[in-house]
């Protein structure tokens, strides 16, 4: 696609946001809505457009190349991903489940499930490529010095000679031989038996060529059927024509092209910035004599106009209101005057209020929320709106109607470089003349008022509040390096596994909205968990803007059987944003940094490097040791409970600012305290055994993906059927054990089929019912799941309060 194109994709986006703006922030607030199903329905319509905006967004910011172009849809981009996630937000406050089904939205949007699938935006990465790369080598590099690695030497049991080695070897090689030189005397000697025939007479070969010609007619009819099945089959549309299976020459031209246009991305963006400093030193040069002498002139000025009109010499206004910008308001000398002195007042006014103000405040608010519930739902402000609206006028009134004929290659243009830096180097100047001008009005006051120094009050800062103590920094004197080789060392930095979001295959669960209106609570699809993952990790970690202003969330748990793809999904948050993983699972930390002092270090480096490093991800792998209910025998001696009493005091100190995120994932959540489990963990993400669709899907991808092929002979559906309570790790272990190297090389002879996985897969245990239930209980019993059974009820007594009435109401009309 040209620039052109993509121009044209921003404006189609644009447009759509501009409807949701309006609809959004109307001019008069929205009646607060009673019915809840109704409320849900319009966050869930919301939720699905800006998702089809966020889309559009991330591939024009990605394939866009004028640099100051690029700065407003990034800002734009922020804030529908900020949108995105608080409308998530409310969407799990209102229905009290973590997992969504909107089928029906979709079809009135007329679009299809994968359009739901939430977008990683490509920046994460690219913008941050020199960054991870390096972090990579160094991390590479410690491993290599320390040689976590194990050494050959460790594997040997058995110290020999080198003549004993190799009779050893001999021995083994004959032995292997011999074994070849047998089965292959015995295949000749099977296949002569095979083949030893007396000699035919003329009726015998007659009978033979009749066989032959049969046999082979056959297979020619059987070779001209499927081909014609075939035929009808693609011109139907229900199968793919073999020709678009591999990737056509212009798939391959279009990737490459997009490749040069963010190689060129680069270039501009380079360009870009030294233009800035040059038209900034330009500016300073030209003008900046200019704008002092017309600030001076006019702030001189207002002191007269200040002495004409009240008989004083004003009070300079202080930096923080904003210095010389109070005077450049348009407002005269005597309402500038008052606005300074009711400032002052409010001051001392507010620092001798303090608690009772407090006190109001929570009792107003306390009303006000029983107001709002007894009127209705409403959408809670949002923190993305306004920027949304500044971006989406910036659009409108600059770029939509401007003409770049003459900009064909979109660089960056000079005349929008000058009208951005001018405000900087006037903002610049104006801390230089305040100062200044502050001394010069002493003196003016000094001399002509026979004030001396004028009357200036020392404002001491309100101490509201206690002081909060900084957290000790235990290694000041070492190195971000010394740091991470200790830990690399210690097994608690890891380099993550090459996977990415997207390797974690799954089908969307088309039969949850049927499910939900029937009062049947589906288990959720593995797409949907997904989305879940992508919104509640992978967003906030690869932006800062979305960590300072979406809902907060530090901490993140796992729950599932083994081999549904938790320590997968961890992996792959880590290679999607770039971030570093901690590792401190409780077998981990088994015997390292003994006592409390020993563990008060650990933690305080784990954290310092984390936010140096930042995104970060520290992962508890079997998190539910941490929260034993009763520690078994065999695990006393790891005091696997260690962290559980200093952990969340430092898990406290996570700020907006600081991109760490705490991710737990545990298949037995059972055996564990569920309340301190709740409190440490904010979102709990329930991971079920795949479903059929998924089941389908990923016995097809990773048969391919091991070298297989999916032909005919190969039913996926009864594999997807036999396989049902199997985990995609059972897939995985199966897959590998049966597509070996060897078996690749004999499809062309003898296709796969679906017979030969049954017995691998017998042999290994499913995830029972039974399991599965189980963990359904054990969620209902978190603080989401306890919301969630509390409104079934009261909507159940609801309901029947109404059926009731009902009936009231018909007898008496039969009575009368």
């Amino acid at each position: 696609m040209s620039q052109r194109m993509y121009n044209e994709l921003w404006a189609e986006a644009q447009l759509e946001l501009t409807r949701l703006l309006t609809e959004e922030l109307p001019a008069e607030p929205p009646r607060p809505e009673k019915d809840r199903v109704v409320f849900f329905q319009r966050l869930t319509t919301l939720y699905v457009r800006y998702i089809q905006i966020f889309r559009q967004l991330e591939k024009v910011y990605d394939q866009v190349v004028h640099p100051q172009k690029r700065q407003l849809i990034r800002k734009l981009l922020d804030g529908v991903m900020g949108r995105v996630l608080e409308l998530k937000n409310e969407m799990v406050e209102t229905e009290f489940s973590e997992y969504h089904y909107m089928n029906d939205v979709l079809h009135d949007l007329k679009l299809t499930p994968p359009t739901l699938e939430i977008p990683i935006p490509h920046y994460f990465l690219t913008e941050r490529s020199k960054e991870v790369l390096e972090r990579k080598t160094m991390l590479t590099d410690i491993l290599k010095m320390v040689e976590i690695t194990e050494t050959p030497e460790a594997l040997m049991a058995v110290h020999m000679s080198q003549e004993e080695a190799i009779k050893v070897i001999q021995v083994a090689e004959r032995a292997r031989q011999g074994r070849l030189q047998a089965k292959l005397n015995e295949e000749i000697r099977n296949r002569n038996r095979k083949y030893r025939t007396k000699d035919p007479g003329p009726a015998a070969t007659e009978l033979a060529a009749i066989c032959i010609q049969k046999v082979w007619r056959g297979y020619i009819q059987r070779k001209r059927t499927k081909i014609a099945r075939e035929e009808e089959m693609i011109f139907l549309g229900m199968m793919m024509d073999p020709k678009y299976e591999v990737p056509c020459p212009a798939v391959i031209r279009a990737k490459a092209t997009e490749a040069r246009t963010r190689f060129k991305q680069e270039e501009y963006e380079k360009a870009y910035q030294q233009s800035i400093v040059s038209v900034t030193n330009q500016l300073r040069e030209m003008e900046s004599n200019d704008m002092s002498k017309t600030m001076k002139e006019q702030i001189r000025q207002w002191f007269v106009e200040c002495r004409n009109t009240t008989g004083v010499f004003p009070d300079y206004p202080d930096a923080k209101d904003g210095g010389s910008t109070l005077i450049f308001a348009e407002k005269n000398p005597q309402q500038l005057m008052e606005e300074i002195a009711a400032k002052e007042e409010e001051e001392l006014n507010s620092k001798s209020k303090g608690k009772d103000e407090k006190k109001d405040k929570e009792k107003k608010k306390g009303k006000d929320d029983v107001e709002e519930e007894e009127a209705g739902l409403k959408m809670l402000p949002s923190a993305f709106l306004s920027d949304l609206e500044v971006g989406n006028k910036a659009f409108v009134d600059f770029w939509k109607t401007r003409k770049e004929s003459e900009n064909f290659s979109q660089k960056h243009e000079d005349e929008l470089i000058k009208e951005d830096m001018r405000k900087v180097i006037e903002v610049e100047i104006r801390e230089q003349v305040d100062e200044q001008m502050r001394q010069e009005l002493a003196e003016w006051k000094l001399f002509v008022d026979k004030d001396k120094g004028g009357k200036t009050k020392n404002k001491k800062g309100s101490k509201s509040g206690k002081k909060k103590k900084k957290e000790k920094d235990l290694t000041v004197d070492r190195t971000l390096e010394s740091l991470c080789q200790e830990l690399v060392e210690q097994g608690l930095l890891k380099k993550a596994n090459n996977v990415r979001l997207q390797d974690y295959l799954g089908d969307y669960s088309y039969l949850g909205t049927t499910l939900r209106q029937n009062d049947i609570e589906p288990m959720p699809s593995l797409s949907d968990v997904r989305q879940v993952v992508s919104l509640y990790a992978v967003l906030p970690l690869g932006s800062q803007v979305l960590h300072e202003r979406a809902p907060l969330i530090k901490s993140i748990l796992l729950a599932g059987p083994a081999g549904v793809g938790k320590k997968m999904l961890v992996h792959a948050i880590c290679q999607d944003t770039g971030a570093s993983l901690f590792d401190l699972s409780p077998l981990n930390l088994a015997g390292k940094y003994p006592g409390k002092s020993g563990l008060a270090m650990m933690l305080h480096m784990v954290f310092k490097v984390a936010r140096l490093m930042q995104p970060s991800v520290i992962w508890f792998d079997n998190a539910e040791k941490m929260f034993y209910k009763k520690i078994p025998k065999e695990e006393k001696e790891l005091d696997p409970k260690r962290l559980k009493k200093d952990f969340p005091k430092f898990l406290k100190l996570i700020k907006g600012e600081d991109r760490v995120l705490i991710i737990g994932t545990t298949k037995d959540p059972l055996s564990a305290d569920i309340k301190a489990f709740c409190k440490m963990y904010s979102k709990i993400i329930l991971i079920p055994r795949p479903d059929y669709g998924s089941r389908r899907i990923l016995w097809k991808q990773l048969i391919q993906k091991q070298g297989g092929e999916v032909t005919k002979t190969l039913d996926l559906s009864s594999l997807a059927m036999i396989s049902d309570g199997y985990t995609a790790g059972h897939i995985v272990q199966v897959i590998q054990s049966l597509v070996t190297k060897r078996r690749v090389l004999q499809q062309a002879n003898r296709p796969l089929s679906a017979a030969e996985f049954v017995g691998p897969l017998a042999k290994i245990d499913p995830v029972f019912q039974a399991e599965e239930e189980a963990l359904k209980n054990w969620y209902a019993k978190t603080p989401l799941g306890k919301k969630r059974i509390k409104a079934a009820t009261e909507r159940e007594e609801e309901e029947a309060l109404a059926k009731s009435k009902s009936a009231k109401g018909a007898k008496k009309t039969g009575k009368k």
